[in-house]
C-alpha cells in the first residue's frame, strides 16, 4: 500500500455514528473531518458517497475494535463488515487499523463527540505503521 500516493480517509465506525479524518500520502498527517450521524444505513453511505465524491481518496482506513488482549468482538466483526462494504461499494482499497486504544487516548474529552479525532488517530497510526 506505500506505493499509493493521494488522499486517505479514516473512519472510526460506530453504531450511531461514524468518525472520519483525512490525511494524504505526502504530508502524513491526519486531521478530523466530519461525523456521519445518519439515522439508517442508507443514510450513513450517502453520507459516506458524499465525501468520498468530494474527497476522492485513493484509499480508506477503518478502526478495527478488540478486547486489550486482542481477542475480538461483536464490534470488531461488525467493523470488518463496514470495512468490506466501503471497498465493494467504492471500489477502493480498505486497510483495518488496530484501534484498541484510541478510546483511552481521547477520555479527556468526555462529554464531547470525539469520532472524528478517533478516526483522526487511527489515520495517523496507519501513517506511522506504513513510514
Amino acid at each position: 500500500m506505500s506505493e499509493l500516493s493521494g488522499t486517505i480517509l479514516a473512519f472510526d465506525f460506530g453504531l450511531k455514528r461514524i468518525g472520519v479524518a483525512v490525511g494524504n500520502t505526502l504530508l502524513r498527517q491526519a486531521e478530523p473531518l466530519t461525523i456521519i450521524s445518519a439515522a439508517t444505513n442508507d443514510g450513513k453511505f450517502a453520507e459516506l458517497s458524499k465525501l468520498i465524491l468530494a474527497w476522492q481518496p485513493v484509499l480508506c482506513v477503518v478502526g478495527l475494535p478488540t478486547h486489550p488482549d486482542g481477542a475480538s468482538h461483536e464490534m470488531t466483526q461488525r467493523c470488518q463488515r463496514f470495512s468490506h462494504q466501503l471497498q465493494g461499494r467504492f471500489s477502493l482499497p480498505t486497510v483495518l487499523v488496530d484501534e484498541r486504544y484510541t478510546s483511552a487516548v481521547l477520555h479527556a474529552k468526555r462529554g464531547e463527540r470525539i469520532d472524528d479525532h478517533a478516526a483522526a488517530l487511527i489515520l495517523q497510526q496507519y501513517f506511522d505503521q506504513t513510514r
